[in-house]
């Protein structure tokens, strides 16, 4: 009876997106340009834009949760919220657990950055974030993988020492190596992984999904996302 119950209590809570007023949208808050928390307190960036946008298009109300990356998911089972936008690539291992709309953001580089240009990043220690696409491409590359719960934890690591370089999305890489004056650099060679940056659903919200998946094909097809591409990553930024 407990077994029944319990699955009678998740298929409602996996269900609650599309039965309550407000559409939850979960996000890190600490990604830059992707996401990350104003000096007002509130979540900013692309997705915030992208995410608002695709609510008001589908004829949503949403507010906006901030979670720590590395339960982003499991939050996301549990019903802590109804979507996540945060940066996320699409993979197959994640799609075991979790459901995909299209990608909003196409497959882009991922890049080593290092204090020095020679850096040893075939079998030096590299650091990436935890439960990241790059962290998992570290681990198989030969270099030993240094994890941290936090984008900036991985720069830091550069900086003092600890690794000798930092493997992430180069979008997020490219403010600070520009701004570093010459103390970060950009070395090796870029690495695509994943299939782009993509909302997750519990694989119970259909609807839902589909509701956001009009909305970034409609995006798409009018140019406001590749407006929004340009605005926060500039020229380099990939376009549809």
């Amino acid at each position: 009876m407990k077994r029944l119950l319990l699955a009678t209590t998740l298929a409602l809570t996996a269900g609650a997106a599309m039965a309550q007023d407000v559409v939850r949208l979960g996000t890190e808050g600490a990604y830059p340009p992707f996401n990350f928390v104003n000096d007002a307190g509130e979540v900013a960036g692309f997705e915030r834009e992208v995410g608002d946008e695709l609510c008001k298009r589908a004829g949503l109300t949403c507010e906006w949760v901030t979670n720590e990356w590395d339960s982003i998911i499991p939050n996301l089972q549990s019903g802590n919220y109804d979507v996540i936008i945060a940066g996320m690539s699409i993979t197959d291992e994640r799609e075991q657990v979790i459901d995909f709309s299209q990608n909003y953001y196409p497959p882009a580089a991922s890049a080593y950055a290092a204090a020095v240009a020679d850096a040893d990043i075939k079998t030096g220690v590299v650091s990436a974030q935890v439960s990241t696409i790059q962290a998992a491409y570290v681990a198989e590359s030969g270099a030993t993988l240094l994890e941290f719960a936090t984008p900036e934890e991985t720069i830091a690591a550069v900086k003092n020492g600890e690794a000798v370089a930092v493997f992430a999305d180069k979008d997020y890489l490219r403010p600070f190596v520009d701004e570093s004056g010459g103390a970060l650099m950009f070395v090796g060679e870029d690495v695509t992984i994943g299939g782009g940056v993509g909302l997750g659903f519990r694989s119970s919200d259909t609807d839902l999904r589909a509701k956001f998946d009009a909305g970034i094909t409609a995006m798409k097809a009018d140019g406001s996302l590749n407006a929004l591409i340009e605005k926060y990553f500039g020229a380099e930024g990939l376009k549809f």
